[in-house]
C-alpha cells in the first residue's frame, strides 16, 4: 500500500503546491479528522470517499486495506506524534510519501520568536501525566506541551502549582495558523488557572532560576506519622536502599508499607522515569503521601491504602524492584504474593533494625522466605546512623 500523508494547519484557506494538488486530483480514498475534512473538502474530486480517523483505529485501517493508495490529511508534521507514525507502526512495509507542515509547537515558537532547539517535547494528547512530571522533576527549562480537551492549559498549571513548580511562565497558542482565530497568550501559572482557552491549543513552559531538586531529603522536612521520627527511613539508609534496588535500570518499583512516603518520594525525585506503586495499611498514610509528595515536588506516585495481602494487584504494572518497608509479621506471605508478579531478574529489598527482637524476627523471616521460595540472597549491609540502632539492608532476587 502507498500512503500520501499531507500536513495542514488550521487556516480556513489551505494552500497546496502543484504536486500535492495533482495527488489530490487523482485520489479516490481520503482520510483524516472531521476538522481536516471540513478544511480540505473544497479540494476533493467528485465521488471521493472519505474515512474519518476515529478510535478504534482497527476499523479505520480495515477500510484502507481494499485500496492501493490512500491520501491522508493530518495536522502539522505527520511524524510529530502524528498519523504517519501510526502507519509505520501498523504497516511497516507500507510506502509513505510525506508533505509536512510546521507542527503546532514550531509555529508557537515562531510566533514568540523563541529558539526551540533546546525544548523538551511532551505530548499529553490522549496520554497520562508521566512525561510532563518527568520533565518538571528534571527541571527542564523549556517544555513544549501538546494538549487535549482533558489536559488543558488550566489543568496543567494547576498540577504544576500543586507540586510547587511555580517558577514557570506559560505561553499558550490557540488556533495556530488560523488568521481569524489565532491567539498567543503569555501568563503566569496563577493567571492561567482562572482562564479558559479555545481548543485546539498547545503551550510552551519557560522557567528561570528553577530550584535544584533534592538529593537526600533531610528527615526533619517530612510530615511524619504522629510526629514520630523513628517511623521514617533515615536519609542515608534511604539512599543506600535506592542503590540496593538498582533503580537506574528498573522500570516499576513497588513500595510496600510506605508510611510517610519517604522512600517512594526519594526514588521519584532521583529516578523520575520510574513508575511507582506504593501501599500502606494505615489510613493516615494517604494524607502523608499527598502532603509530602507535594511538599517535595514528586508527582505521579500511585498510592493504595489497603492491606497488601488483600489487595487486587492483577491490574497493576508488574514490578522489577520491590521495597518492603513494613510487614506486620507477615513477611513470608508478602514476599510470596510479590513473587506472583515480580519480573524475572527483579529484586526485593527490606531494612531490619539490628538490635531488639523485631530484628531477630524480621531477619529470620527473610532468610526463611528466601530459602523456601528459592530466592538468591545477597550479602547484607549493616550501617549505623549517629546514636540510632544499627540497620541491616537485606536483598534478594529471583
Amino acid at each position: 500500500m502507498k500512503f500520501y500523508v499531507i500536513g495542514i494547519t488550521d487556516t480556513p484557506q489551505p494552500y497546496f503546491h502543484a504536486e500535492v494538488l495533482e495527488i489530490i486530483k487523482r485520489g479516490k480514498l481520503f482520510s483524516g479528522g472531521k476538522r481536516h475534512h471540513e478544511l480540505v473538502d473544497q479540494f476533493l474530486p467528485e465521488g471521493a470517499q472519505w474515512v474519518d480517523i476515529t478510535v478504534p483505529l482497527d476499523a479505520v485501517f480495515d477500510k484502507y486495506y481494499n485500496h492501493d493508495e490512500v491520501v491522508i490529511f493530518a495536522s502539522g508534521d505527520p511524524l510529530f506524534f502524528g498519523f504517519a507514525s501510526t502507519i509505520k507502526h501498523r504497516l511497516p512495509d507500507a510506502e509513505i510519501v510525506l508533505f509536512p507542515a510546521f507542527n503546532s509547537l514550531q509555529t508557537l515558537a515562531h510566533r514568540l520568536v523563541m529558539p526551540y532547539h533546546d525544548m523538551r517535547i511532551v505530548s499529553l494528547t490522549g496520554r497520562p501525566w508521566p512525561e510532563l512530571d518527568k520533565a518538571l522533576i528534571e527541571r527542564a527549562a523549556k517544555i513544549g506541551v501538546l494538549t487535549d480537551r482533558e489536559h488543558t492549559p488550566s489543568s496543567i498549571a494547576q498540577r504544576m502549582l500543586d507540586y510547587g513548580y511555580n517558577g514557570y511562565t506559560m505561553h499558550v497558542g490557540e488556533h495556530l495558523g488560523n488568521p481569524e482565530r489565532e491567539r498567543i497568550t503569555t501568563l503566569s501559572l496563577q493567571e492561567v488557572i482562572v482562564k479558559e482557552f479555545d481548543y485546539p491549543n498547545c503551550l510552551i513552559l519557560t522557567g528561570n532560576d528553577l530550584p535544584p531538586r533534592h538529593f537526600g531529603i533531610p528527615d526533619g522536612e517530612f510530615a511524619l506519622l504522629n510526629g514520630r521520627e523513628k517511623m521514617i527511613t533515615k536519609m542515608p539508609v534511604r539512599l543506600l536502599t535506592l542503590q540496593a534496588l538498582e533503580l537506574p535500570r528498573r522500570r516499576v518499583m513497588w513500595d510496600i508499607g510506605f508510611c510517610t512516603g519517604s522512600v517512594s518520594i526519594e526514588a521519584r525525585l532521583q529516578f523520575p522515569h520510574l513508575h511507582i506503586e506504593a501501599f500502606e495499611c494505615r489510613p493516615e498514610g494517604e494524607a502523608l503521601m499527598r502532603e509530602n509528595s507535594r511538599r517535595f515536588g514528586a508527582p505521579g506516585i500511585s498510592s493504595h491504602i489497603c492491606d497488601f495481602l488483600k489487595a487486587d494487584i492483577s491490574q497493576l504494572p508488574p514490578p522489577d524492584a520491590v521495597f518492603i518497608g513494613g510487614h506486620g509479621g507477615h513477611l513470608k506471605e508478602i514476599i510470596k504474593k510479590v513473587l506472583t508478579v515480580l519480573t524475572p531478574g527483579g529484586c526485593i529489598v527490606m531494612n531490619s533494625v539490628s538490635s531488639a527482637a523485631v530484628h531477630t524476627c524480621s531477619y529470620q523471616l527473610f532468610n526463611e522466605a528466601c530459602e523456601e521460595l528459592g530466592l538468591t540472597q545477597e550479602p547484607p549491609m549493616r550501617i549505623i546512623i549517629n546514636d540510632n540502632n544499627p540497620i541491616i539492608i537485606l536483598k534478594c532476587r529471583r
